[in-house]
């Protein structure tokens, strides 16, 4: 409870910070240099991936100590186990999916690398890397619901399919900020 505790207080100072330090340059320098709103993209990239493949890591690490315990006790239920530890990677693939989406846009990977990317854009980049990454946290909370299933599973082998449904419920979440972050793209132009 106190990594997570932790972990949520690290992330949300990290994503106060980058956000008020992105407005404050943005403001401070009024240009609409398309290179410098490009590094808002780049930004707004590293934001999506790295709350959450850092909540996925922690969410796995949950899990995957659960896992180990059951597998040592029980090597015949390693595959029912392996689904449910995985899980909580898939948030860190939302956000790798938000990066390249919105790198591909901003003419950053591949395609026209003369794309004009407005303030707009760049600033939206941004709030859409939060979005995603924030909503990504759910990775922690999956891999807690993953860790108890993997017990469960432990106990009673015939539970797998029922824990693997409350494991994936966590998820919506961040497949509700993945969709927010690919409509935001749309409606910016970055898609």
């Amino acid at each position: 409870m106190k990594i997570k505790r932790k972990a949520s207080i690290l992330i949300m100072l990290l994503a106060t910070f980058i956000m008020f330090a992105g407005l404050a340059y943005a403001q401070d320098g009024e240009t609409t240099d398309s290179n410098q709103n490009k590094t808002y993209v780049i930004l707004g990239c590293a934001i999506a991936i790295g709350i959450a493949g850092i909540s996925s890591a922690i969410g796995l690490a949950l899990a995957g100590s659960s896992a180990v315990a059951v597998t040592a006790e029980k090597p015949d239920l390693f595959s029912k186990v392996l689904i449910l530890q995985v899980l909580p990677m898939t948030q860190s693939v939302y956000g790798l999916l938000t990066a390249i989406l919105m790198m591909m846009g901003a003419g950053l990977l591949g395609g026209d690398s003369g794309v004009l990317v407005t303030p707009l854009m760049g600033i939206g980049a941004i709030w859409i890397g939060l979005a995603v990454g924030l909503t990504g946290t759910s990775a922690i909370n999956q891999g807690q619901v993953a860790s108890s299933s993997i017990s469960a599973v432990g106990r009673n082998p015939d539970v797998a399919s029922k824990g693997i449904i409350f494991t994936v419920m966590t998820e919506t979440i961040a497949i509700f900020g993945l969709l927010l972050g690919i409509l935001l793209m749309v409606g910016l132009g970055l898609l």
